[in-house]
C-alpha cells in the first residue's frame, strides 16, 4: 500500500486508511482527511516539505511526518 508522502506533484488518491493513534489521528480527521475522501497534491515545497493538498474542495498544507500515516490507493 502506498502512503501519502510518495505521491508526487499533480498525482490524486483516495484515502483507504489512517494509521496513528489519539490527537494526532484526531488532528489529520479534524482537517478533513478520512476514509474514502479523494486527495490531489498541488504542490510540494522545494525540499518536498510540507506538501500543499487540495482535499474536500480547499488548500491544505501537510508535513511529510503525518503524510506518511495515511495509507492511499491512486487513481
Amino acid at each position: 500500500m502506498k502512503t501519502l508522502n510518495e505521491l508526487k506533484s499533480g498525482e490524486s488518491a483516495v484515502v483507504t486508511k489512517l494509521n496513528g493513534e489519539g490527537a494526532l489521528r484526531r488532528r489529520i480527521m479534524d482537517m478533513g482527511i478520512t476514509k474514502g475522501v479523494e486527495i490531489y497534491v498541488s504542490k510540494l515545497a522545494p525540499l518536498g516539505d510540507p506538501m500543499e493538498l487540495t482535499v474536500r474542495g480547499y488548500e491544505l498544507s501537510i508535513r511529510k511526518a503525518d503524510a506518511k500515516m495515511i495509507e492511499v490507493e491512486t487513481r
